[in-house]
């Protein structure tokens, strides 16, 4: 079962999510992403944020019913106020869906929604691939940092050895994340602007 989890947060998993950066594109555009430092704390505020609802939405899903996951889909909903980043949600979650059902066939894939949120769809592999709601969420809430801090280290040109070192000191907040029970309703409007801006961009290198 571990190593279930450790495919689901492995960045080479063909879901996708390397095309897209969490909205540090965007953040490092409009200089809010410079350096270790300022990367560290875009980190630490998507984790707490947009990282917290994934990780939620994710537990709950894990397991769940097709009623339920609709439900759960229209809870995502809810908690993704910008378009872009609904878009980009729902793009991650059919990448992993096309993956997930092949590495992990299931009945529960047939639960999920028509282009379902990517938290959704990472609670069903997780679930499939035998793994409980508290591994779904860690895994979340570790991709919620990962992908950004990777596309950041592209971008800047950062030293990949300073990266993952920040990355890696996150590790105490990211346990805290995925322990917390229910739905979160965290928001960061700065994150909302920001895909906004940036799915307006023709120049863009990543999806969101």
């Amino acid at each position: 079962m571990t190593a279930a989890l450790l495919t689901l947060a492995d960045s080479r998993l063909p879901a996708g999510g390397h095309t897209h950066s969490g909205g540090v594109e965007q953040a490092i555009a409009a200089g809010v992403v410079r350096d270790p430092g300022t990367l560290a704390a875009f980190l630490r505020r998507r984790l707490h944020t947009a990282g917290a609802v994934a990780a939620g939405l994710a537990a709950a899903a894990c397991g769940a019913d097709c009623g339920e996951l609709a439900g759960l889909d229209a809870e995502a909903d809810a908690r993704t106020p910008s378009p872009a980043l609904r878009a980009a949600s729902r793009a991650q979650g059919r990448g992993l869906v096309r993956v997930g059902w092949r590495a992990w066939p299931s009945p529960s894939w047939d639960d999920l929604p028509d282009r379902p949120h990517h938290p959704l769809a990472l609670g069903v592999a997780a679930h499939a691939g035998g793994l409980t709601p508290r591994d779904a969420a860690a895994a979340a809430a570790y991709l919620s940092v990962s992908g950004p801090a990777t596309a950041a280290q592209r971008l800047l040109a950062m030293d990949p050895l300073t990266v993952a070192a920040l990355t890696a000191r996150l590790a105490p907040e990211i346990d805290e994340v995925s322990a917390v029970d229910g739905l979160p309703a965290a928001a960061d409007p700065l994150l909302d602007l920001l895909a906004e801006v940036h799915a307006a961009r023709k120049d863009r290198f990543f999806a969101s």
